[in-house]
């Protein structure tokens, strides 16, 4: 049985958007690992993700990270707390990725500009992209 994914909560919504960039060869790739590996795969749908509240699978080899948190732990904290609130996450929970579809699917079109203001990623348009083909099937 393949493990259970950990996932901060906005990491549901960059898994949506990733298109093989990041922070260093080691985080894309494991964040490659992840998406390409198992979510966009047939099956990812039945995936099955753990929310929480602290570094999660895509952190891992993130060089920002600090333990079980982020050198930029504030700002990823409200980021946390802003896509909690519109996906209805709590830390704790479980879902699929397919359940998380839906829920990503149900946001309004423009929401990546408020609970992702902060991120670095946001001008680069991924989560824009992504959060229009997800609503257009």
């Amino acid at each position: 049985m393949t493990h259970r994914l950990k996932f901060r909560p906005h990491h549901f919504l960059c898994s949506l958007g990733f298109e093989g960039k990041g922070y260093s060869e080691e985080f894309t790739a494991n964040m490659s690992g992840i998406v390409e590996g198992r979510l966009r795969r047939p099956d990812g749908p039945a995936v099955e993700i753990e929310v929480v509240g602290a570094a999660d699978d895509i952190c891992g080899p993130c060089p920002s990270r600090r333990g079980s948190g982020c050198s930029s732990q504030d700002r990823i904290a409200r980021i946390d707390a802003s896509h909690a609130r519109a996906l209805g996450l709590a830390p704790g929970d479980v879902l699929t990725w397919g359940e998380a579809l839906e829920r990503m699917a149900a946001l309004p079109g423009d929401v990546h500009q408020e609970i992702c203001a902060e991120c670095q990623w946001l001008s680069g348009g991924m989560c824009a992209a992504s959060l229009a083909r997800l609503k257009a099937k």
